[in-house]
C-alpha cells in the first residue's frame, strides 16, 4: 500500500509518502511553497502542477486529504478556512484527473489515529508521527508533519478494513 498524504493550505502544502503492507515507512515529504505575495489564482495553479508532478513521480494508491477547520465564528478564521478548502479542493481536482483514489479525514480523526488523542498539539503529533514511522528527525515542516500524518491515519484505516473484511 502506497499512501500520499496531504496537508493542504494555499501558501504552504505539505505533502507525505508512505509505503508498507504490514509496517508503514516513510518514504519521503515536503513542502509546495507558493508565493505569498501572487493572487490566489497563480497560486492555485502552481500548487495544482506541483501536485502532478508529484503524483506521477510517486505513484501513490490513495491520496488522504485533510479536511479544513474552523474554530471560531471569526472572520479571520472563517477566510483561513475558505483558503484551506480552496487548496484541499485544488488536491481534489489534481488527484481525481491523475486517476487517484481520494479519501478526506478531520483534523481531529488525524489526530486521535496518529496520537491516540483528538486535541493533540502539533508538537505531540509530530513526535507521534517521528516514533510511529521510526524517523530518525522530525520532518522540518509542520506541513510535511501533517502530511505524514494524515497518510498514516489512512494507513491505518485501510489496514483497519482489511481486518474487518478478512472477519466477514
Amino acid at each position: 500500500m502506497r499512501v500520499l498524504g496531504i496537508d493542504p493550505g494555499t501558501l504552504n502544502m505539505g505533502w507525505g509518502l508512505l509505503e508498507g503492507d504490514n509496517e508503514p515507512k516513510a518514504l519521503t515529504w515536503g513542502v509546495i511553497k507558493a508565493k505569498r505575495a501572487a493572487p490566489i489564482h497563480e497560486r492555485l495553479a502552481f500548487i495544482f502542477e506541483d501536485l502532478q508532478s508529484i503524483f506521477s513521480d510517486s505513484s501513490p494508491c490513495d491520496i488522504a486529504i485533510e479536511t479544513p477547520f474552523v474554530g471560531a465564528n471569526d472572520r479571520h478564521f472563517v477566510q483561513a478556512a475558505m483558503a484551506i478548502g480552496q487548496a484541499q479542493a485544488t488536491a481534489f481536482i489534481a488527484a481525481v484527473r491523475a486517476g487517484m483514489t481520494v479519501f478526506s479525514y478531520s483534523p481531529t480523526s488525524v489526530k486521535q489515529s496518529v496520537a491516540d488523542y483528538g486535541a493533540a498539539s502539533k508538537a505531540q503529533v509530530q513526535k507521534m508521527v517521528r516514533m510511529c514511522l521510526n524517523l530518525d528527525d522530525t520532518p522540518m515542516s509542520n506541513d510535511a508533519s501533517d502530511a505524514l500524518a494524515v497518510a498514516l491515519c489512512h494507513w491505518r484505516h485501510q489496514k483497519l478494513q482489511q481486518l474487518l473484511d478478512k472477519g466477514h
